[in-house]
């Protein structure tokens, strides 16, 4: 028998070297402790259980809500200018975040997006519904020449075309605070607590700008990420950007924000974070619309709409991991209570690590390869933990 995994190619992936050699799934969810950067405490529960545990049985949510009053009333400004930056796709989770803050607490929200890859037609939909119901919004697409081979880079050496767009995501908000002279930026969720990761933030309002290396970015920044392709790819070069096309995929410098005094928080640490709460909410309040249909990948119909290519992002974590776009929607509705582990365990196995078929050509041609090039990358990735060779891959450990 012949292991067909190849080296990776190029190794910028660092969370596979750090991936528990047994793996283990989650008393109580889905997931395994293959997710990065997660923790499982000596009962086999995951953090994102015990966060969640907490979330619901000993945080003083009115407590929090008081802390929230009186950090909005710091910024709030009385003429009705812009006093806090939101980054809203249009999606349930931020439309939530923003209407709330306009309409229960009086704030004047500056909107921001980072365009996706390629909006669907429900993306953008929803994307002006949004704005229509009362935001303003400024919207950054980047240089599209630069952006398609970052997302090549990423693909290639962190198995995650995705990267570029979450470089932005982060980054744009803060740049545009600190031209506006905004004090205050409010993001939806932590994910790390929510989801599954490192529980070091766990406890607090933000996260420290030192960790977004690590946690947001795989531990490649930007920069990193453009010197290896300068010196190992023959498809970037400096001719394709100058200096200012990456000025939004970087943080601007911490003594600059910390000068003007600019704070980012999270509104999950405020108000209890429950996605399919928000979908209702977004729906009655910005004119949200779900998918006709599920999403490929999962069982859910109203989260990560917007992107045609967000189906690879999830597939390639399959990949890595084995843990799939159905295991996180699944262990979060478990720990929100709408769904039993037994049926959770039964969604999983059916759709956990479906192929994104539906814009498949479109993301080769975005990226500019080929069907061959594709899977030889993928099957790079396939994370020596979770995939065994035998004639065909097989996937080792499944949720039971």
């Amino acid at each position: 028998m012949t292991d067909k995994r190849s080296p990776v190619i190029g190794g910028l992936e660092r969370q596979l070297l750090t991936q528990p050699p047994e793996v283990k799934f989650c008393k109580l969810c889905v997931v395994s402790n293959q997710r990065p950067r997660i923790v499982f405490d000596g009962e086999g529960v995951c953090s994102a259980c015990r966060f969640a545990y907490a979330k619901y049985h000993t945080v003083d949510w009115l407590e929090r809500e008081k802390q929230l009053r009186e950090l909005l009333d710091q910024s709030r400004r009385q003429d009705g200018s812009w006093d806090v930056v939101v980054p809203c796709s249009g999606g349930k989770d931020s439309s939530y975040v923003a209407h709330q803050l306009k309409t229960k607490y009086g704030m004047h929200p500056l909107t921001v997006t980072w365009a996706p890859f390629r909006y669907t037609d429900i993306g953008y939909e929803n994307f002006l519904n949004f704005v229509d119901s009362g935001f303003n919004n400024i919207i950054a697409y980047p240089n599209g020449r630069l952006h398609r081979k970052l997302a090549r880079l990423c693909f290639e050496e962190l198995g995650d075309s995705w990267q570029p767009f979450a470089y932005g995501q982060m980054c744009y908000a803060f740049h545009i605070a600190l031209r506006m002279g905004i004090k205050l930026v409010v993001f939806g969720e932590n994910g790390e607590a929510e989801y599954g990761g490192d529980p070091k933030n766990n406890e607090k309002s933000h996260m420290p700008l030192e960790d977004w290396a690590s946690m947001y970015f795989k531990g490649t920044t930007v920069d990193d990420l453009v010197d290896f392709g300068l010196e190992h790819k023959d498809y970037i070069s400096t001719e394709d950007f100058d200096s200012s096309d990456l000025t939004f995929y970087r943080p601007p410098p911490v003594e600059e924000l910390v000068d003007a005094g600019i704070q980012m928080h999270w509104y999950s640490y405020y108000h209890k974070w429950v996605p399919q709460e928000n979908y209702y909410y977004s729906l009655e309040n910005t004119d949200f619309n779900a998918n006709p249909g599920r999403s490929e990948g999962t069982y859910s119909k109203y989260a990560s709409l917007d992107d045609r290519l967000d189906g690879f992002h999830y597939y390639l974590a399959f990949i890595k991991f084995g843990i799939g776009r159905a295991t996180s929607d699944a262990a979060h509705e478990i720990r929100d209570g709408h769904i039993t582990r037994e049926e959770a365990v039964s969604l999983v196995r059916r759709y956990d690590g479906e192929f994104p078929a539906k814009h498949f050509r479109e993301f080769l041609e975005y990226l500019g390869i080929d069907e061959e090039h594709f899977w030889q990358v993928v099957d790079c990735y396939r994370g020596a933990n979770a995939w065994e060779w035998n004639g065909q891959w097989k996937l080792k450990h499944q949720v039971s």
